[in-house]
């Protein structure tokens, strides 16, 4: 079973808090595939991790990019996993596919949307019904992790 972590966005958005999470999967020396909802969201990613902070460098990649293999971070809409990765991010309500080829999982959902909040709470109770371990961290109005008791 993959060890799944839920990141409720409240604060700041998905484009902001991405690539501080994606630094810390790097440095775990993980692999990642950012799956979302679809292209647009992606194209949308891919710009924002060029430009985030201009001191600092993601090494990533879309199918568009091409040597899909290579990169360390591969954002896709569908649910291939082209670079072998061993860390799972999905983004609001992009699919949840298979999960158990993945050490770790990351749900990140904007919380100020009614549609994904009821999305994610449905995903929450399926997911422990399964006997995934779960944690649930909630985002501070300084943008920082609190972790919680659940959805």
């Amino acid at each position: 079973m993959s060890e799944i972590s839920f990141y409720h966005l409240q604060a700041q958005p998905v484009e902001a808090m991405l690539p501080r999470l994606l630094e810390r999967v790097l440095e775990a020396g993980l692999r990642a595939v950012v799956r979302t909802p679809d292209r647009g969201v992606s194209a949308f990613l891919d710009q924002a991790l060029w430009t985030y902070d201009p001191a600092a460098f993601l090494p990533h990649g879309t199918e568009r990019s091409g040597y899909s293999e290579h990169q360390p971070i591969y954002l896709t809409s569908g649910n291939e996993v082209p670079n072998g990765a061993e860390a799972l991010i999905i983004i609001n309500d992009a699919e949840l596919g298979e999960l158990g080829e993945f050490k770790r999982c990351f749900l990140m959902f904007d919380g100020r949307s009614d549609s994904i909040l009821e999305l994610t709470r449905q995903r929450w109770k399926e997911l422990e019904a399964s006997g995934h371990e779960l944690t649930y961290w909630r985002q501070t109005d300084q943008g920082r992790w609190e972790k919680g008791t659940g959805l």
